[in-house]
């Protein structure tokens, strides 16, 4: 077998052009299979169909073609920089997410030993670009939806980290690839023939995590921060041409990444049974990607059936309820990871 020999900026810039090139492709399947076909087929309401020859495939990138295309309008009494800067630096936390998500034995951009901690503190930085996108846009259902966003995501980060606290424990580790490894090599009841995916034994946990990263993305019925009826678009009102579809690429994308990450977590990742080796290298992206559609429609799911909650709710969800569930699925993790 010929082996290739890279230098290290060799590997650097193909690892980067692969998660740049995965964004807005994931951004694209996503928002086309759920956002635009599966749910609308659920709802009745079936929308373009002709664009592309097939089912309307070609709505979506039609859609990105024509906000590329679309004038790049800054309002006059914007901070232009920081108004400029806000859509890169969301972007920029959806792309830190994948350096850490691991597809294959051997297909991980970086596998740092803490890379779970490093995937949702990077997740993080997107409140950052949300005060920047309400603040310079000098308007004030901007600034509104943008001050909504931050509690927000501030709130529901808290159990999104605490959810994964179980996790960690039972695995013994934060490395991502780690925990697929601590899943696979696991057994249940001395039973090993599918190993010991998490979802099994920490069900209260990818609940949490689910419902806090649907917060985290402030879709429906956690959307406040771009309510339409209210705020216009909120943080994203003044927004135009190719800063929108960067506002929309990071959406969808760190949409695609938490799916991938709760599939990491609590489903086995890229492992599937019997699978190991060079093998699980070219099998272990479609198994994840499967996995990613499983929950990625949960997600989108949830967003196409519930409400919008009030302000109120939405903070009552996350501090009266989500975080004490949390706390004790860590403590009754705890006490089990010692007795057995």
């Amino acid at each position: 077998m010929l082996a290739l020999e890279l230098s290290y900026w060799q590997e650097t810039v193909i690892k980067t052009l692969v998660v740049l090139a995965i964004i807005p492709g994931s951004a694209v399947l996503v928002g086309y299979i759920f956002l635009l076909k599966m749910m609308a087929h659920m709802q009745s309401r079936l929308g373009p169909m002709e664009s592309g020859g097939f089912h309307g495939w070609f709505q979506l990138i039609g859609d990105g073609i024509k906000f590329i295309q679309k004038e790049d309008i800054i309002p006059s009494q914007a901070d232009r920089r920081v108004f400029a800067l806000a859509p890169i630096v969301v972007l920029a936390s959806t792309f830190l997410l994948y350096v850490v998500i691991p597809a294959g034995p051997d297909l991980v951009v970086e596998d740092l030993s803490t890379g779970i901690f490093f995937a949702l503190a990077v997740s993080s930085l997107s409140v950052i670009g949300v005060l920047m996108a309400g603040w310079a846009s000098a308007n004030k259902y901007s600034l509104l939806g943008a001050l909504r966003a931050a509690g927000q995501l501030i709130a529901y980060e808290l159990p999104l980290v605490l959810a994964v606290v179980g996790v960690i424990v039972q695995a013994g580790t934060m490395s991502l690839p780690g925990i697929v490894e601590a899943q696979k090599d696991g057994a249940i009841f001395g039973f090993d023939l599918i190993g010991n995916p998490f979802f099994l034994t920490q069900i209260v946990g990818f609940v949490l995590f689910i419902v806090a990263a649907q917060a985290e993305l402030t879709q429906t019925p956690f959307d406040m921060p771009v309510a339409e009826s209210e705020l216009v678009a909120g943080y994203m009102t003044e927004y135009s041409g190719f800063r929108f579809l960067f506002f929309f690429m990071a959406e969808f994308g760190t949409a695609f990444a938490l799916a991938a990450i709760a599939a990491t977590l609590y489903l086995g990742g890229w492992f599937v049974p019997g699978v190991t080796g060079n093998l699980a290298n070219v099998l272990g992206p479609l198994v994840l990607g499967a996995k990613i559609m499983l929950v990625s429609f949960l997600i989108f799911w949830m967003r196409f059936t519930f409400p919008r909650f009030r302000e109120d709710q939405l903070q009552t969800i996350a501090w009266k309820y989500l975080i004490p569930i949390s706390l004790v699925n860590i403590l009754v993790t705890g006490i089990l990871k010692v007795a057995l």
